[in-house]
């Protein structure tokens, strides 16, 4: 898998891409993460990015040309399933959209900036549009950084006990059930004995029922789904 991010601030990228998990994924090559500062395509000895928008609303835009420039300049060297914008307009990422992405061969994730862009990068360029909650950041780096971390995580071989993955909050539409480590006591709260009981069979009700517990005390919105 080949993920492309577009930023105007590829250093906001650096440390989350190269650390932990990512960068194991990339060392084994179960997946390529590129940065491309979108300020390499653009024009004039300023390499501007940005301007005003037209009808004098407050804040600065990000222009069409060196970002049309940019993906165009991508596609011509490989197929990609997916243009994505980060935006407070978009779906609302979940555990389900992270596992559909990372089936797919090549993405391009265009992080968002300043007031928006112009909305002709969104009408011709952009397939996917994706938010990560009603709220607004600086900047889309963040956002496409953790689409990246959520997506590499799952890819097969990308963690050594890959059952962790798929035993995570929200792959079955549930929170996790709570996990304990040694000490089996601390301070005097013990370990639920089931746990210790070495009945599988029953530590797994025991799972499914405190998945099921949490998720209708502390997210009962999942449970419309389930």
């Amino acid at each position: 898998m080949r993920i492309d991010l577009l930023t105007v601030v590829p250093e906001l990228l650096a440390s989350p891409l190269n650390e932990s998990i990512l960068r194991r994924v990339q060392e084994k090559g179960l997946a390529e993460i590129v940065v491309h500062n979108i300020r390499d395509w653009a024009e004039g000895r300023h390499r501007q990015v940005d301007d005003y928008p037209f009808g004098g609303e407050a804040g600065m835009v990000l222009k069409p040309e060196p970002v049309f420039r940019c993906i165009e300049e991508l596609k011509s060297q490989r197929v990609y399933d997916e243009v994505i914008y980060t935006s407070p307009d978009g779906v609302l990422y979940d555990q389900r959209e992270a596992n559909r992405l990372s089936t797919l061969g090549n993405i391009i994730i265009l992080c968002g900036h300043y007031k928006g862009i112009d909305h002709r990068i969104r009408e011709h360029l952009i397939t996917r549009e994706i938010s990560i909650g009603d709220y607004v950041l600086t900047g889309g780096e963040l956002a496409a950084a953790i689409i990246a971390d959520s997506v590499v995580r799952i890819i097969p071989g990308a963690i050594g006990d890959e059952a962790s993955a798929l035993t995570d909050s929200f792959q079955d539409g549930l929170l996790a059930p709570p996990v304990y480590t040694r000490p089996a006591e601390f301070n005097g709260w013990q370990v639920p004995g089931v746990l210790l009981s070495g009945n599988f069979a029953e530590i797994e009700k025991w799972r499914e029922s405190q998945a099921l517990e949490r998720t209708r005390r502390l997210r009962p919105d999942l449970l419309e789904d389930v």
